[in-house]
């Protein structure tokens, strides 16, 4: 089969590759979509010691079982799945938060992901998607779950209900659109969105309707936001969250571009900051995203744009440089 196989620091190639084969309880998927996610970009650029060359990257996926070693699932059926390979048997696992599974592995970090023809996976891991769905928003339901997580993990944290709350979304990426389109339908009439590449406000101010700020030419104002989302994770949008958020207010960290950060700790401790990581979703947020995605709570989806998977190489190159406005990329193998 064809795959998209990262051979190195800001280079991925198109090669064949050996077709997975069927194992035990496991589902052989013909892939038909599948994203180009930020963590991959970040592995792209060398910078993830978990994905080493030789490994075909992808998470974020749709396709049809054309292989099934579980009676729970037949050839022909339009899935998506849960790229977190969980033990079932930890304490977070049996209590329900499996997405913290301490011996997880994960599609296209610890065995072969979603850049490919084809890929295996535990029956475990699938969730079956509406017929009416297409194979384009089925893989969209991966990075919508991060940020429905990422939502109900904040809201109890808040000190009024969250349509009430006046938010600042940092980042224009895929995370960072999501997210405002989630609040949007949730009734959150007050949200800011900074992104600091003209392309990208562009093409989130057109599709979500939210106010788009240049944090360059219009820094956030001080304590100026009950709940601030860093969905970029660098040490100077850290600070600018902690800058923007008001005394009580909620942070809720999703990026993770940059690993250690020098922060404000007096301002969030006298402030009662509260603040929040967050890893990838549960099962069952992936399950209810699904169902949040067929009911079009997310919108039209008209700003993700699709490609073909040979031109895979060329796509991790515009997005590197920053050349694409589009906040997602989807392939389609």
């Amino acid at each position: 089969m064809k795959a998209l196989v990262y051979t190195g620091p800001d280079e991925v190639q198109l090669q064949d590759y050996p077709d997975p084969q069927p194992a035990p309880g496991e589902v052989i998927i013909r892939l038909r979509a599948s994203g180009i996610c930020g963590s991959d970009m970040h592995a792209y650029h060398g910078h993830d010691p978990r994905r080493r060359p030789g490994l075909v990257m992808g998470h974020e996926l749709a396709g049809e079982i054309c292989h099934s070693e579980s009676p729970l699932f037949t050839e022909g059926q339009k899935v998506t799945a849960d790229p977190l390979i969980t033990c079932g048997h930890c304490f977070y696992c049996r209590t329900g938060h499996d997405n913290l599974c301490v011996n997880r592995g994960m599609v296209g970090m610890t065995r072969p992901g979603a850049y490919a023809e084809y890929m295996s996976i535990p029956a475990s891991s699938i969730i079956v998607l509406p017929e009416r769905m297409s194979f384009v928003t089925g893989a969209l339901a991966e990075p919508a779950a991060t940020v429905v997580h990422a939502l109900n993990i904040s809201m109890p944290r808040m000190l009024r209900p969250v349509q009430e709350q006046k938010v600042l979304v940092i980042g224009g990426g895929a995370i960072g659109m999501l997210m405002a389109l989630l609040l949007a339908s949730y009734g959150v009439r007050h949200v800011h969105l900074a992104e600091s590449n003209p392309l990208r406000r562009a093409a989130v101010a057109e599709h979500t309707g939210v106010k788009v700020i240049d944090p360059a030419a219009q820094p956030p104002a001080e304590s100026a936001y009950q709940y601030v989302v860093d969905a970029v994770g660098r040490e100077q949008t850290r600070n600018m969250a902690i800058h923007a958020l008001c005394p009580g207010g909620v942070l809720m960290h999703i990026g993770l571009q940059d690993w250690g950060t020098k922060m404000d700790m007096r301002k969030i401790t006298l402030s009662e900051m509260v603040v929040l990581g967050t890893y990838t979703y549960t099962f069952t947020d992936l399950q209810a995203t699904v169902a949040a995605l067929d009911e079009g709570m997310f919108g039209d989806l008209s700003w993700v744009e699709s490609r073909p998977l040979d031109e895979g190489p060329q796509a991790f190159r515009k997005l590197a440089a920053g050349k694409i406005s589009a906040a997602k990329i989807v392939l389609l193998p």
